[in-house]
């Protein structure tokens, strides 16, 4: 996996790169075509034998990355991957800021193969990791993490998602004395700035995205923090899809360890526009684009930001 590294930079950098015409265009269907094709096309380049086990549906979806899909040379490790060419497609052709372009790689088997559902999610950095329980009440979890971190309850900061469905969160966190930090659109950045140290966020909680709680755990994984899960099953079929998937118990708690499972995992991420952690690409004076990217790999943990140039010639 390790030496796929710079390999899977490339790929967040050219979908971003690929969607950055179409920030500000209101057509998100352009948008994440042109991020997904450009992805695609780096993948299938790779020496590895890769199956997206977390995309953007299934196989008559396609021109998106879907589930199943086969990618690269089809020589060298087999690899499950998670990606989402363009995670805030609405804040990309509005012209918003937190979007970014997104993959998680793991050996096969490591990954959480997790249906297009809410799933319910907390997060935290390395000084909190074994701390949490997402089974016991929000309460429990914030005194938990403010002793962890060494801080007093009102000096922990929580970020949630700006929902209807998020508000017990909000009431609860600030009944506490916490700092509630709420924003709208792109959750796996949010998470995963809960195990940036320097950022100064302790705890990352809401109901999310599915697909995009395995990107984010994986990059925690990569972080020496901890990501706790449960999926949130609203009717029959979304069991049935559970089950399909491989999942024997949809209701179970979903610990770190069960939504990947190798530390010998990559996630990688590049800015289309500017988040918390991450720049939006840059235009330099003579065309060519910035790129400003996070790599990460678990059996390192080392925290790693990528400023690139990409010459004019790159660029189409």
């Amino acid at each position: 996996m390790e030496s796929l590294l710079l390999d899977f930079l490339k790929v967040t950098e050219s979908a971003a790169i690929a969607a950055k015409p179409w920030v500000g265009s209101g057509d998100k269907m352009a948008a994440d075509g042109a991020a997904t094709n450009a992805m695609r096309k780096v993948l299938n380049q790779l020496k590895m034998d890769g199956t997206v086990v977390i995309g953007e549906g299934e196989i008559d979806e396609a021109p998106m990355l879907y589930i199943g899909e086969k990618l690269g040379l089809g020589e060298g490790p087999k690899i499950e991957i998670a990606v989402d060419p363009i995670e805030g497609t609405t804040s990309t052709v509005n012209g918003q800021g937190n979007a970014i372009t997104v993959i998680a790689a793991a050996p096969k088997g490591a990954l959480l193969h997790a249906p297009d559902m809410y799933m319910e999610k907390l997060a935290v950095g390395p000084k909190a990791k074994d701390k949490i329980n997402i089974d016991a009440p929000l309460e429990e979890n914030i005194k938990e993490v403010a002793k962890a971190n060494g801080k007093s309850i009102k000096e922990i900061n929580i970020y949630i998602q700006d929902r209807p469905r998020h508000q017990e969160y909000i009431d609860v966190a600030r009944g506490l004395g916490a700092k509630v930090h709420l924003f709208n659109d792109g959750d796996v950045s949010f998470a995963v700035a809960a195990g940036i140290k320097n950022l100064d966020i302790d705890m990352f909680v809401g109901i999310g995205g599915a697909p995009e709680g395995v990107l984010q755990a994986v990059a925690l994984k990569c972080l020496g923090g901890e990501m706790q899960a449960k999926l949130v099953l609203r009717n029959d079929e979304e069991i049935r899809r559970c089950k399909e998937m491989g999942l024997a118990d949809p209701n179970m708690t979903l610990r770190h360890s069960q939504l990947v499972n190798s530390d010998d995992c990559i996630f990688a991420a590049t800015g289309i526009t500017d988040n918390l952690f991450l720049n939006g690409i840059q235009t330099t004076s003579h065309g060519s684009y910035i790129t400003h990217s996070i790599l990460l790999y678990g059996k390192e943990q080392h925290l790693r930001f990528v400023e690139s140039e990409h010459p004019v010639f790159e660029v189409v």
